[in-house]
């Protein structure tokens, strides 16, 4: 297969029926998909949205503003269509699948809806506040199981896909992932979560930092340019601190990649799950499309540790896959310029 050149990608951008540059992060976002898809007519296929939901351990510590049983409360809605994730996707004609990864409850109602699947590993892991979240078995089974939905539960052709959570207490998981894979200090990872403030805020801070001290799991892998270093340390991090959302994520993710599909990377969450996969497959970052910048304040500073840029920055932070839907139509807009804009020649405009 000949190999189009990025060289080649931007003089078809450039010679477009505009000053260069002129559509600005829509030309990079342009670049990013013909150079994944290795042609100068991109396309989106069969978009579609997996949301991931399982309980956490740590909740039980009163890291939420919220009680546990949200979670299997706002699966139900999913299934039921009436969460902010279904409003959106239904706009955008985005696919969107459902998965029960660990959630504490059960959906044997909703069995037969097509767009549910039960991989539930357990219902929700230990708590990390004193003991390893996941056993390795548990961890590894379901990273099989994301990679599972991801390819056998999607449609054959779909070659963009988003990735979604549901978890009372997973900020708290995403916070110690991230401070232990990027070595920041916690109290630099913790954000407002559900809505934690004041003085639930301060405990929240205490139980966290008090947990990454008894695991003592502060390395630096995604630092490493050893990858059996980064595989090895990334996944201990992530059976500590994890959820099974976060684990199946993580497994869709990197099945994903391996399908040459564009990854839109939803927020605070999402991030901290890709950063764990970019662990266990380096070059996944050049098939990821960072969405949105969430309100979590640790969102930030994961976008500044993979030097990306997001599409939004609307002060969303409240996760399901949100962010993907929203930025969905600038993604398609940005296929649609390099395939149906003129170029000079065939306008007959000067390009002088």
């Amino acid at each position: 297969m000949k190999i189009i050149t990025t060289d080649f990608i931007q003089s078809v951008i450039d010679n477009k029926t505009k000053p260069p540059g002129s559509l600005g992060r829509l030309e990079s976002i342009a670049l990013q998909i013909a150079q994944v898809q290795n042609t100068i007519n991109p396309c989106l296929i069969d978009p579609t949205i997996l949301v991931f939901a399982g309980d956490h351990g740590i909740a039980e510590s009163g890291v939420s503003a919220f009680p546990q049983k949200v979670t299997y409360q706002m699966v139900l809605n999913f299934l039921r269509g009436g969460a902010a994730i279904n409003v959106f996707a239904k706009q955008h004609n985005i696919q969107l699948k459902v998965i029960d990864a660990g959630v504490i409850g059960n959906f044997s109602d909703y069995s037969h809806l097509p767009n549910f699947y039960n991989r539930k590993i357990a219902e929700g892991t230990k708590n990390f506040a004193n003991q390893i979240a996941m056993t390795e078995e548990e961890c590894a089974k379901a990273i099989e199981s994301g990679k599972e939905i991801a390819i056998q539960e999607t449609s054959l052709n779909c070659n963009v896909i988003g990735f979604g959570e549901m978890g009372i207490g997973n900020t708290s998981s995403a916070s110690l992932i991230m401070s232990s894979v990027l070595n920041i200090p916690i109290n630099e990872c913790i954000g407002k979560g559900t809505g934690v403030t004041g003085e639930s805020l301060e405990k929240k801070f205490k139980i966290l930092n008090e947990a990454q001290k008894f695991h003592d799991l502060r390395v630096t892998p995604l630092m490493s340019d050893d990858a059996a270093y980064n595989s090895r340390d990334a996944l201990e991090i992530l059976r500590t601190f994890g959820g099974f959302e976060m684990a199946q994520i993580i497994g869709a993710m990197l099945a994903s990649y391996r399908k040459n599909r564009i990854l839109m990377i939803d927020g605070f969450i999402a991030s901290a799950c890709f950063l764990v996969a970019r662990c266990l497959e380096p070059n996944i970052l050049s098939n990821a499309i960072f969405c949105h910048r969430s309100d979590e304040s640790g969102h930030k500073k994961i976008l500044e540790a993979l030097d990306v840029s997001p599409i939004l920055d609307l002060n969303m932070r409240l996760g399901e896959g949100t962010g993907c839907a929203v930025a969905y139509p600038i993604i398609e807009s940005a296929v649609n310029f390099i395939n149906n804009m003129a170029s000079f020649d065939e306008a007959g405009v000067s390009n002088q």
